[in-house]
């Protein structure tokens, strides 16, 4: 019985906390051409969105029987095309967690590129 009431604590306890992922999926945009297009991103690894660096830091999901939310957080780098005989200088245009449920609230600012937070995946 003490096994049971033990068992069903954890599994209590692991279902009512935020579901941790390993990969993060993301929408880009590409104003210019209104091509969009989802990419799954492996927490900690750069892909490439345009000239956008993308790195998923961390991405979580509400619990089943909370408000449906995905939270990742990304850092954002651009490599804007460089001069001719120069090297492309890499800058960071967005640092911060993004929120499925309100692209707007916390959104990345960039004249050509718009990304939005999707989903979170094992």
């Amino acid at each position: 019985m003490m096994r049971f009431l033990a068992a069903a604590a954890v599994i209590f306890t692991l279902s009512a906390s935020p579901a941790f992922a390993q990969r993060a999926v993301v929408r880009g945009l590409d104003k210019i051409t209104g091509h969009a297009r989802d990419y799954t991103l492996t927490l900690g690894r750069p892909a490439r969105v345009g000239s956008l660096e993308v790195i998923a830091r961390s991405c979580s999901k509400a619990a089943p029987e909370e408000t449906p939310e995905v939270r990742i957080f990304l850092q954002i780098y651009d490599h804007p095309a460089a001069r001719e005989g120069e090297e492309s200088e890499r800058r960071q245009v967005f640092e911060g967690w993004m929120f499925a449920s309100s692209p707007g609230l916390n959104g990345l600012e960039h004249p050509t590129y718009d990304i939005w937070a999707i989903d979170c995946r094992s």
